[in-house]
């Protein structure tokens, strides 16, 4: 088993003005010479972690971490019903990357994601491949709108009983049509209550999906401080809502943009929120990724991903 690197702090961060009244946050680790990677994270609105540092080698990587619109360190945030998610799309997303990596004078560097960091991630490395050296894929997701209705309709074939009570937290006249809209709307309700209940109802599905995973965490969704919870469910809500302003399968369409572009896909076989199939498509369409399945892995991940993980990263250190 491969460890993780030791904790490490920053050696510079700040908060970057991205317009629209928005400020990122952002922070650099590891070796200032090093090899450029950004970490993309999850969510959408999920934000960084002190952990996620602990992918690269700080002796040969500078790390680029930085929390999206609306979330973790980032303001406005999410949580506050008064902040514009107008200005909080896909696009946006993308913009505020490229500004990141001007910024900080970084020429390529390498996009390191998971879940919907990784859709983030391949929008923006199609949208820019000439600014990308290399990209590391963890629980790959596109955003389609067919996988969202796979993780808020189709997999509740699997937990009835829990996905019923999904579809019961939002108003009655509502509950045979798109209830991740539904949600969207509950999440901006003048009524905090309204508000916190509709959260905590998004979050135990999410739970729910993930529960007969042997591996990781348990509670990685509801497991976090109430403004957090209500900023990432805001923020996923809003753009799942969308199809995260993504034409359906586009990602998998302008795969070929990313030829020249060494990948690591890697996935969990017993991830049922999003399951391998999305992965195995973009391993065909992409010719220089190369696809990992693991079988003890679900979406939370496992010694074996981490394993995989790293190596990668390790890999492509130069």
């Amino acid at each position: 088993m491969v460890e993780s690197y030791p904790p490490i702090e920053p050696y510079d961060q700040g908060m970057l003005d991205v317009g629209d009244g928005n400020l990122v946050y952002w922070e650099t680790c590891g070796n200032p010479d090093g090899k450029p990677a950004v970490l993309v994270h999850g969510g959408p609105g999920g934000g960084c972690s002190t952990n996620m540092r602990r992918q690269f080698d700080p002796d040969r990587y500078r790390a680029v971490l930085f929390d999206q619109r609306g979330c973790g360190r980032s303001r406005p945030h999410a949580s506050d019903p008064a902040t514009d998610m107008s200005v909080n799309t896909t696009e946006h997303l993308l913009s505020d990357m490229e500004r990141l990596r001007e910024h900080l004078g970084i020429e390529r560097w390498l996009l390191s994601g998971g879940s919907w960091g990784s859709t983030l991630a391949l929008a923006y490395a199609e949208r820019y491949p000439h600014r990308v050296s290399e990209i590391v894929l963890v629980a790959v997701t596109t955003s389609r709108r067919s996988e969202i209705d796979w993780l808020y309709r189709g997999v509740g074939r699997f937990f009835p009983e829990e996905w019923e009570q999904f579809r019961a937290g939002v108003p009655e006249a509502e509950r045979d049509g798109d209830l991740v809209a539904a949600y969207a709307r509950l999440m901006e309700h003048p009524d905090p209550l309204v508000r916190h209940r509709a959260a905590n109802d998004w979050c135990t599905w999410e739970d729910a999906i993930l529960s007969l995973e042997p591996n990781g965490k348990p509670n990685v969704f509801s497991d976090r401080p109430a403004d957090d919870v209500l900023a990432l469910v805001r923020i996923c809500a809003h753009y799942f809502s969308h199809g995260a302003w993504l034409e359906e399968g586009a990602l998998l369409r302008d795969a070929g943009r990313l030829a020249g572009i060494p990948g690591v896909l890697i996935h969990g076989r017993l991830d049922m929120s999003g399951p391998l199939h999305t992965a195995w498509e973009l391993a065909r369409a992409w010719p220089d990724a190369e696809l990992f399945a693991i079988s003890d892995s679900g979406h939370k991940g496992s010694d074996g991903l981490r394993d995989r993980l790293l190596g990668a990263l390790d890999a492509f250190a130069r």
